[in-house]
């Protein structure tokens, strides 16, 4: 490894260096309190270069490539943004669980943040990646931190998320690297780049074979991006696991997992007798996804559970970008994904204030929350309205933009049937809304939030504002980023 490709990884190896520092300090304090500060120096640092190199490059003319193992990651401008996006949305979750870390996990509290470290680390690479073994090496890695996360409650609710988060990712990564070995055979190469001209030329006598690869591939990815009908492991671990980490798998897992879909769908299947084949599947499993997401959560009761609903429909919208193979597809997810990280990191740390302060995730239960804490409240309601996609707030902007590029690519009835889904998440995220402001409270004591939650659901809020509002510096970087893609 040479000092340029050293350099390039420096994001990664920050948070590697930080998850194992993290360890050792929990080994050797009785101040746990200590954990989340080293954890958030690290992401800070790693932010830092993340951000110097993200820069540079949204001015330069060039690509620069990293050579650890050769031409297995690229250090492009998307690249970066998702590296920023995933490490920023890391920090907030640490700031967001700190409290509930110290009160909830005790006993377990630094492998807790060494996991997320590491977890985010490898979706940093996984999102770099520009070849199947690096990709699929890194999904594994980030995966076994999160079945462990998940299970992190040690209670029977807890327990049973995690075996099946595991269960079901060990089948995902089945078809997954069924999918990725079809392409091997068939084109001899492991690099996107290679790939695409390999399956282009081979297609003619090859269709079947190929078809399959793809097939196997979606199915892999709709595990990951909780895409219909593989979301069925959603709202069980987002019940299940510990608030923090469903906030986590939500944001950092959920950008992740698109991050790499756009760079395998639209390098290594995107030469066009291929792409024909995979955007119709993503129209398809778009329509279905959101509607079935949208649906189930009419009758949900808990609010995680809920939530995990949700989480489905908002990637039923995105794959609805992801459906159109260039770059206007490619800056749309990002530019959702950059939206909906913020709405959704402003939504759970609010539910993780509300749901420890009344000591209960029902719905019912949030009665009369404007009344005990106004702050948590109006943070959370904002964040809703985001997500049903109601302006002036980054939800409205982002859905804009999906189903602006969706029109331009003739997927009319696509973006008619995100407008009615969007009408009938209203239902259920406006009831939130309503019970929080029209309900009784049971008990009239302040719900507490500590410093850190409350600077991340500050800022949190402030962006998912401000990115409906004047989203055009971000939708330009967005849009430059994507334009890296070859």
């Amino acid at each position: 490894m040479d000092l340029l490709a050293l350099r390039e990884l420096l994001p990664e190896l920050i948070l590697i260096a930080t998850g194992l520092v993290v360890i050792l300090v929990d080994l050797v304090t009785n101040d746990k309190r200590v954990l989340p500060i080293v954890s958030a120096v690290g992401v800070l640092l790693s932010i830092v270069f993340t951000v110097t190199g993200l820069s540079a490059l949204l001015r330069s003319p060039f690509v620069v490539e990293v050579y650890s193992v050769p031409g297995a990651v690229s250090a492009d401008a998307l690249a970066y943004m998702f590296r920023l996006l995933l490490s920023a949305s890391t920090l907030a979750v640490i700031g967001a669980s700190s409290d509930y870390v110290q009160r909830r996990l005790i006993g377990a509290r630094g492998e807790f943040y060494a996991l997320l470290l590491f977890a985010a680390a490898a979706m940093m690479i996984l999102t770099a990646a520009t070849e199947l073994i690096t990709a699929y090496v890194a999904l594994e890695t980030s995966g076994i931190a999160l079945y462990a996360l998940s299970g992190f409650l040690r209670d029977r609710r807890s327990s049973e998320a995690g075996i099946k988060f595991l269960v079901l990712g060990g089948v995902s990564s089945a078809f997954l690297l069924y999918g990725m070995v079809i392409l091997f055979g068939l084109t001899g190469t492991t690099s996107y780049a290679g790939i695409a001209p390999a399956l282009h030329a081979a297609f003619r006598e090859n269709a079947l074979p190929i078809s399959l690869a793809v097939v196997l591939i979606v199915a892999g990815f709709g595990f990951k991006l909780a895409a219909f009908p593989f979301q069925m492991w959603v709202p069980d671990v987002y019940e299940g696991a510990p608030t923090p980490v469903t906030m986590f798998l939500s944001v950092v897992s959920k950008a992740a997992g698109f991050g790499v879909a756009l760079r395998i769908f639209h390098l290594a299947l995107g030469a066009p007798p291929v792409a024909l084949e995979w955007t119709y599947i993503f129209a398809a499993l778009a329509a279905l996804t959101m509607t079935l997401g949208n649906l189930a959560a009419l009758r949900q009761h808990n609010i995680k559970r809920l939530m995990g609903y949700s989480s489905v429909a908002q990637a039923g919208y995105l794959m609805a970008a992801l459906a159109v193979p260039n770059d206007t597809g490619t800056a749309a997810v990002t530019f959702f994904l950059i939206s909906y990280a913020v709405t959704n990191l402003a939504a759970f740390a609010a539910i993780i204030a509300l749901t420890e302060g009344l000591a209960s995730e029902a719905i019912s239960d949030l009665a009369g929350a404007a009344q005990r804490s106004p702050f948590l409240a109006f943070c959370f309601t904002i964040a809703l309205l985001s997500l049903t996609g109601i302006p002036p707030t980054a939800g409205f902007f982002a859905k804009l933009t999906v189903f602006g590029v969706a029109v331009n690519q003739g997927l009319l009835w696509l973006v008619l049937v995100g407008v009615v889904n969007s009408v009938i998440s209203a239902y259920y995220y406006m009831a939130i809304v309503k019970a929080m402001y029209v309900g009784s409270a049971k008990d009239e004591r302040t719900i507490p939030a500590g410093l850190a939650l409350t600077t991340v659901l500050v800022c949190t809020t402030a962006l998912t504002v401000l990115l409906g509002i004047a989203p055009d510096a971000v939708v330009s970087a967005a849009s430059t980023a994507a334009a890296w893609l070859p």
